[in-house]
């Protein structure tokens, strides 16, 4: 699985595009279609252009909360809100082989996400964003040390956990300490999308 998720951005569907068009052009290899409160039919021609695009590049697309538009379109999966569908109606509609990511707050969140067997975990947020409402406790380094710690005196194996949230280049280094798996990315790729190659480089 990759390690480096491109989350998308933009107020405009061309924006978006030409988000993703750029990311995909510096080497993104999974991108997750974000578009908070867009009109529906301009988000499903986001998504389906998404695809598409995805496709040409060989990278995987994945849509954000919508299960149905990602069955429709055959997108390669969903990540998925604490207060949206759940994993496995989820893995009903898609299908064994779609990928399905869910979101995590806390000890406990992680805990459902690995009961609920979702392909990796988008924990978080790491530190403040502004491309999210209504944010959850801001967990920071401490925050994920303290529940891989948890999971490790559980004796529980240490599941796929993406660091969401605010997410830099100079983070990697010490969430791969930590233990965290992966990062999903918005703000610094969206603004600087020739750093791509660098978090590529640091996350081997």
């Amino acid at each position: 699985m990759e390690k480096l998720q491109y989350i998308s951005q933009g107020f405009t569907k061309s924006e978006q595009e030409l988000n993703i068009r750029k990311a995909l052009d510096n080497g993104i290899k999974w991108i997750q279609v974000r578009w908070k409160n867009a009109p529906e039919n301009e988000f499903i021609r986001l998504c389906k252009n998404s695809k598409l695009l995805c496709s040409e590049y060989q990278s995987i697309c994945i849509i954000n909360d919508d299960v149905q538009i990602a069955k429709d379109i055959d997108a390669d999966g969903v990540h998925l809100g604490l207060k949206d569908t759940s994993i496995e109606i989820s893995r009903q509609i898609l299908g064994k082989n779609k990928i399905i990511g869910g979101t995590a707050n806390s000890i406990s969140d992680v805990l459902q996400r690995m009961n609920e067997s979702c392909d990796y975990i988008g924990l978080g947020p790491l530190r403040f964003t502004s491309t999210k409402e209504q944010l959850s406790p801001i967990l920071g380094f401490e925050g994920y040390q303290k529940i891989i710690q948890t999971l490790k005196e559980k004796s529980l194996e240490i599941p796929k956990i993406f660091a969401i949230g605010g997410v830099v280049l100079e983070d990697i280094e010490l969430l791969q300490q930590i233990g965290i798996y992966g990062v999903a990315v918005s703000g610094q790729i969206t603004n600087q999308p020739s750093i791509t190659k660098e978090f590529k480089t640091v996350l081997q």
